[in-house]
């Protein structure tokens, strides 16, 4: 039996956890930052199956230009339904496991923030709830046409063969994985952006955040600044 999941992350603690994610990181080699701009959605071709489903947009209120610091609260519900939700965990945790820098994705509530960013009535979430939810669905099409079940009643193996199919930017020249493709890939970016906004996550990255120097300030590291001359001397013209 697969586990259910249930909520770890408080309404307060995802969205400070979103407000994070918007900055661009790299782990390796994967970008990891989610407020980026959305790719127009190729034309669903023949040979594929992805099921194009439609949504009507969430349309809840927003917090506005001037909310009300001293007594917030979060003007939307979270939308995803619990088969929705065990799935995202599921993806999350082949995604992100644990490992000796820290426990996995679901450990630390990945799943909540992933939750709350496709039930932002924002236009850039919308995108993505519409992208999320359609490869939730092509995922147990997919399982069902090869395995005859759904993803999750699919064995481990046969998950993998699934994602191991949709996880590599080549594979998205294969017309019946092409959209499959751009939902793994904007996936593994929330479930990355999420864990290393958390505590956990940024410890595993070593991130320290500011810290008071007793004395004169000395400055940028050699290999800080070797860093940023060649961001700098690599920017448009």
């Amino acid at each position: 039996m697969h586990k259910s999941y249930s909520p770890k992350v408080s309404r307060r603690d995802s969205l400070k956890w979103i407000g994070k994610m918007s900055t661009t990181v790299l782990i390796g080699g994967v970008v990891v930052a989610c407020d980026t701009a959305d790719q127009p959605m190729p034309e669903v071709k023949g040979t594929s199956h992805w099921p194009n489903l439609t949504f009507d947009p969430i349309m809840g209120p927003k917090y506005g230009q001037d909310p009300d610091m001293t007594n917030p609260t979060t003007p939307w519900a979270r939308t995803l339904t619990q088969d929705q939700l065990n799935l995202i965990a599921h993806l999350s945790d082949i995604i992100c496991p644990a490992d000796e820098g820290g426990p996995s994705a679901t450990v630390v509530g990945v799943p909540d923030v992933i939750d709350e960013w496709v039930s932002a009535p924002y236009e850039a979430q919308q995108n993505d709830r519409v992208l999320i939810l359609n490869g939730l669905q092509w995922l147990d099409d997919e399982a069902n046409m090869r395995n005859g079940s759904s993803f999750m009643n699919s064995s481990s193996d046969q998950q993998i063969a699934i994602i191991d199919d949709i996880a590599y930017e080549k594979q998205a020249e294969i017309a019946e994985f092409e959209h499959a493709v751009m939902f793994f890939a904007r996936l593994r970016s929330l479930v990355f952006g999420a864990y290393f906004s958390s505590p956990e996550g940024i410890e595993d990255i070593g991130y320290i955040g500011n810290e008071p120097i007793i004395g004169d300030y000395p400055g940028p590291t050699e290999e800080a600044m070797a860093h940023l001359n060649e961001v700098i001397a690599n920017l448009p013209a």
